[in-house]
């Protein structure tokens, strides 16, 4: 696990051990899994700590569904094979024993999957996320740093829920990542890994924006 990760997990509150309460039980991945399958709420995994996530405000929900929408639409349109998937996808970081959501991922043809049962991808080649008060410092730092682990891993695109702030961030070349923003409510988001564009107007659809 990075630092940056280790240190969401120790401050986020954990799933204890219901035999003794406060403690911070270590589980195995299978527990987990398990576990997932028939929670409430969703919980992502780091490396035997089980997390639970925050809860997704309706402008979040509603820009993932844009952002899926204009993917699909972008890559048809371009007659690319990828393969767009929705917040419900579990990515696993085998190196680090961990296992999040995206908001939304794609994946080059075919999809990878650690797991016979295909719930843990490992081949996202670009990963969207969402920001929020409450991850914002994590979505852009930590969990960037477990994207970088996959070796499909290309892109990583952060958008702004509340304003018109989206940026990219693309692997030139091994270690080596461009930084690009766009703020313009006309203006077009490059996704290099992709070859494709799409407009801001697409994402920010009938969302209600501080411009």
């Amino acid at each position: 696990m990075t630092k940056q990760a280790a240190s969401t997990a120790s401050k986020a509150k954990l799933v204890s051990d219901p035999e003794n309460p406060g403690s911070k039980r270590v589980y195995s991945l299978e527990y987990y899994l398990q576990k997932e399958a028939n929670a409430r709420r969703k919980h992502e995994f780091y490396n035997g700590q089980i997390v639970p996530m925050p809860y997704a405000k309706a402008p979040h929900n509603l820009i993932a569904a844009n952002i899926i929408t204009a993917l699909n639409i972008a890559i048809d349109q371009a007659g690319k094979d990828y393969v767009v998937l929705s917040g419900d996808q579990k990515v696993y970081f085998p190196e680090l024993n961990t296992g999040v959501y995206a908001d939304v991922l794609v994946v080059c043809e075919k999809m990878e999957f650690y797991d016979k049962q295909q719930l843990l991808l490992i081949n996202p080649i670009l990963a969207v996320e969402i920001l929020s008060r409450s991850t914002r410092y994590y979505d852009r730092h930590g969990k960037f740093d477990l994207y970088k682990t996959l070796p499909d891993f290309q892109e990583y695109m952060l958008v702004e829920q509340d304003s018109v702030h989206i940026e990219t961030r693309y692997q030139t070349e091994p270690n080596l990542w461009r930084y690009q923003t766009e703020t313009r409510p006309d203006g077009i988001v490059q996704l290099d890994a992709l070859g494709l564009q799409i407009a801001v107007k697409d994402i920010y659809k009938r969302v209600n924006l501080v411009l």
